[in-house]
């Protein structure tokens, strides 16, 4: 016999039978920063660096107030434009992340071994790092550097020159800048990059003084050479001289004449 099995009824309309939880439900994080700015971090660094002005060669600055107060090794408090009107011909600044490691050290004893080449044409060398006095006395000491060490622990003066890593940290480089506040120089670079800039700048002002030295006394040989009219009349007084040491010689023959003819008589 057939067992006949009843049929399930159709949902009746707008009646939609509950879904099934998953097991394994997605989970989303939230996102702190739902709109995130990619160039939010190097417009920090920018920002700092003169009121949101990227630094290029060739620019000024405004020395005054420039990147704040900072230390030496020895815990004096000195500042940009200090060291600029101290310095003789403009500022050197290298700067280096940690003192006492590899390549910084590297770094600052290049600086050193090339001290006197570099300092020819009246620059003055510092090295610029976020370390503590401690710390670069110890370095400076230990590698015998004839510079000092500027202590920066905010880093404003190293975000000024645009050496400063977002969200922290200090960028190895270089940033000459003149007495003027002209920027000479500002690169990131690797230890001999560094030096490389500086002495490259030291060669083209000494091309530039020797060549400038060299017109000058040109222009002081061309200032010698005597004009047509003076040496017209250079001539004439000449001529005019010997006329008379002739007539002198004329005189003193006539007189020795008539003094040969009174004897004879």
């Amino acid at each position: 016999m057939v067992e006949l099995r009843k049929r399930r009824e159709a949902p009746s309309a707008g009646h939609e039978p509950p879904l099934k939880k998953s097991s394994s439900a997605t989970k989303v994080k939230a996102n702190p920063d739902p709109d995130p700015d990619p160039t939010k971090a190097a417009s920090t660094v920018i920002g700092d660096v003169q009121a949101g002005k990227e630094l290029s060669v060739g620019s000024t600055v405004e020395l005054d107030g420039f990147g704040g107060e900072v230390e030496t090794q020895d815990g004096e408090t000195t500042n940009l434009k200090m060291l600029v009107n101290d310095s003789k011909n403009g500022v050197v600044l290298f700067t280096y992340p940690k003192a006492s490691t590899p390549g910084c050290t590297t770094q600052a004893c290049l600086f050193r071994d090339e001290y006197f080449s570099l300092t020819t044409t009246g620059y003055s060398i510092f090295g610029l790092s976020t370390d503590s006095p401690r710390s670069n006395t110890t370095f400076r000491t230990k590698q015998g550097l004839p510079f000092s060490l500027l202590c920066d622990p905010k880093a404003t003066l190293i975000a000024a020159i645009g050496m400063k890593k977002a969200p922290k940290g200090t960028t190895r480089g270089v940033f000459v800048v003149s007495k003027t506040g002209r920027i000479e120089a500002v690169e990131p670079g690797g230890p001999a990059a560094t030096v490389e800039v500086v002495r490259k700048l030291v060669s083209d002002a000494e091309r530039a003084n020797s060549q400038a030295a060299s017109d000058t006394v040109g222009a002081q040989a061309v200032q010698k050479i005597p004009e047509p009219d003076d040496v017209k009349a250079q001539d004439g007084a000449l001529a005019s001289d010997h006329a008379s040491q002739a007539d002198v010689a004329a005189e003193v023959a006539d007189t020795a004449k008539k003094l040969d003819g009174g004897g004879d008589a």
